[in-house]
């Protein structure tokens, strides 16, 4: 007789088809991207090394500034929440978090450091995780804002932008500002939605819904905070495009700002879709099909998505250096 498959072994296959469907996916979209006729590998590679240092240097400065007034941001919450942190503290902790994002097989792996970094000084992992949180959506809403900006002030040069117009931006971002809106002035109906689950485990889920009622609280005494983070979170989406710019500098390609504007945003919510490795593939795919009806060639397009993901993964090897100083 065989043995029935425990829950363990269960999670495990589900994680492994899950990973196999995500390999596939990278896999091939970066396989129909290379083979397309008007793609040339050895061409990518001469224009990558013609590449201006200077500009690629201004690109990884700009994006150091990202993580600075992302850090800002993250601390603005914690202080709303009557948590002080060093802001230099931070920064490192942002800075190995980065690192965690883009070295491990989930991009939630940087979440972790920053909880368990804050969570002692919250007295709450669950308190640390729920401000982790917070900062994720703020910085989701500033994300979908610009998009949705850059796609109406864009609509004109092509009615087709790809599957994701502006009027289903606007639309989504409509509907995320109105809930976060309704949370922060409405703790108790947040409570009262999430009171069900209580049936789950009384004591635990009880206690968790009890802090997230009164981490709402703290944030709708301290409204500037959210506004604050909203208003950072538009100037760091703004600043990625810059980030995008400054290597489209670099490798010599004549992309107006404005084209950016609307690509880079709609590009971090696509990558959202948990279908690929590290959004690669889907990343690529997102900067053709964009930036096609814009006018610039494909094989332009996949050069500055490429050139872009090397530039993050080496500026997050600093990740790895300040979490050695931190251990040693």
């Amino acid at each position: 007789m065989s043995t029935p498959p425990t829950a363990a072994s269960t999670h495990i296959g589900r994680q492994a088809l899950t990973w196999a469907i995500k390999i596939i996916v990278s896999g091939g979209l970066l396989y129909w991207l290379f083979s397309r006729e008007d793609t040339d590998f050895a061409s990518i590679l001469a224009t990558v090394r013609a590449a201006s240092p200077g500009w690629l240097l201004i690109a990884l400065a700009i994006y150091f500034v990202v993580l600075l007034i992302s850090t800002w941001r993250w601390q603005r919450f914690l202080s709303a929440q009557h948590i002080d942190l060093p802001f230099g503290r931070l920064v490192s902790t942002y800075l190995v978090a980065t690192f965690f994002n883009n070295f491990l097989p989930s991009n939630v792996g940087g979440d972790v450091v920053r909880i368990t970094d804050t969570a002692k000084a919250a007295k709450s992992k669950t308190l640390a995780a729920m401000i982790v949180l917070v900062d994720r959506g703020i910085g989701l809403l500033g994300l979908g804002f610009l998009a949705a900006v850059g796609a109406s002030l864009t609509a004109w040069v092509s009615p087709t932008l790809g599957p994701v117009g502006p009027g289903i931006l606007w639309l989504g971002l409509s509907v995320a500002i109105a809930g976060v809106a309704w949370a922060v002035w409405m703790p108790h109906g947040v409570g009262a939605l999430l009171r069900p689950l209580r049936t789950l485990h009384q004591e635990w889920v009880g206690e968790r819904i009890e802090q997230l009622m009164t981490a709402l609280h703290k944030f709708r005494s301290a409204p500037m905070a959210l506004v604050a983070g909203f208003g950072a979170s538009v100037l760091v989406q703004g600043l990625l495009v810059g980030f995008y710019a400054a290597i489209a500098h670099a490798l010599h390609f004549d992309i107006p700002i404005a084209y950016l504007a609307v690509v880079v945003p709609i590009n971090f919510i696509v990558q959202m879709l948990p279908v690929s490795v590290g959004g690669l593939g889907v990343r690529e795919s997102t900067f053709v099909l964009y930036l096609k009806p814009f006018g610039v060639a494909p094989q332009s397009a996949l050069t500055l998505s490429l050139t872009s993901w090397i530039l993050i993964v080496l500026f997050s090897l600093s990740g790895a250096v300040a979490y050695l100083v931190r251990k040693k």
